[in-house]
């Protein structure tokens, strides 16, 4: 067991990858001798060398599309994008290319290329760097896409992903990169990829929530409890494909669901888990679902960041609003 921050898990992750195969490669700008602008690949160049670890040109068309051509040869590339916002130079190759090449040649050819983006708010950065283009990403056929909200997954999940001969989208919350770390047990089983996790039991309401969101449920959870009552809290963990399988289950239990995206509500995850459950729970549903996200609009400067990120009180706000049904 080591104690882990989601930065160093990840690192961890990610030098186990490297050390079980030597297909793999990790890409990216200034992800070599810096380390990563949040240094989650610290000390692999050096261990591994540059022709494993490359420290690319500020060019993301550029990284991807030469992962496309690895993964043809051979490889296993890990491309990061530096940061959320800057995913879309390099969303024409994404979906025009390593989300349809195992499609278009007939399933002859993978794709199994991992494409880490540092995602989400709250850490007072300027525009361009606070993005969440998970939606975007899930509503393309080829795509995997995957988030985890602590160290333990961050370990496990970035292996797993690397693994996958499908292209997978492995987005990590960057407000969660350096809190204080959790135990780690490296020996452990880890739970499959694309599968939601019940991270804490309850039976008034469920919450359904991802990433950084993960964590400001638990929160409320905790407060909530004072109050004598008890929220269960699901972390997806996958956005695409979805497993609602817990969701189903708990729903049934507690009759009430409010989703939790740091992202727009406008066509977002949200909503497609509130129209899922309302199609397979609509008899066991006390209340309608309540979405629960950032506002329709760009992303504010970072001096304002705090009113438009979800927090403790717009949830316990739609508990209060689905218990009063």
């Amino acid at each position: 067991m080591t104690r882990m921050s989601m930065a160093k898990a990840l690192n961890a992750g990610l030098r186990r990858t490297l050390e079980a195969d030597p297909q793999v490669v990790l890409a990216g700008e200034d992800i070599g001798k810096l380390g990563g602008v949040f240094r989650v690949t610290e000390g692999l160049q050096k261990d591994f060398g540059e022709h494993r670890v490359i420290d690319s040109p500020l060019a993301e068309a550029g990284i991807i599309g030469t992962a496309v051509g690895m993964a043809l040869r051979g490889y296993r590339p890990v491309c990061e994008i530096q940061f959320d916002g800057f995913v879309f130079p390099a969303f024409d190759q994404i979906v025009s290319q390593v989300a349809r090449l195992h499609y278009r040649s007939g399933g002859r050819l993978k794709m199994p290329i991992v494409i880490r983006i540092p995602y989400g708010g709250g850490i007072g950065s300027v525009e361009h760097h606070s993005e969440s283009p998970e939606a975007y990403f899930a509503h393309t056929p080829g795509l995997k896409v995957v988030t985890c909200s602590n160290p333990i997954d961050g370990y496990w999940m970035i292996q797993q992903a690397v693994a996958s001969d499908d292209p997978v989208i492995f987005l990590e919350p960057k407000r969660r990169y350096h809190e204080k770390g959790v135990e780690v047990d490296e020996k452990a089983s880890p739970p499959p990829l694309h599968s939601a996790q019940v991270v804490r039991p309850g039976r008034d309401a469920t919450l359904v929530a991802y990433g950084t969101m993960v964590n400001v449920c638990l929160d409320a959870a905790a407060a909530a409890a004072e109050e004598g009552r008890d929220l269960e809290v699901i972390d997806l963990r996958t956005i695409a494909p979805l497993d609602l399988s817990s969701t189903v289950e708990s729903v049934q239990r507690t009759g009430r669901l409010i989703t939790v995206q740091e992202a727009p509500l406008n066509l977002g995850v949200g909503s497609e888990i509130s129209a899922r459950i309302t199609e397979q729970c609509f008899y066991s549903l006390e209340a309608p679902v309540i979405r629960i996200g950032g506002y329709d609009m760009p992303y504010p400067p970072s001096r304002v960041e705090e009113d438009y990120l979800p927090d403790l009180d717009r949830i316990l706000d739609a508990v209060d609003r689905s218990l009063a049904y």
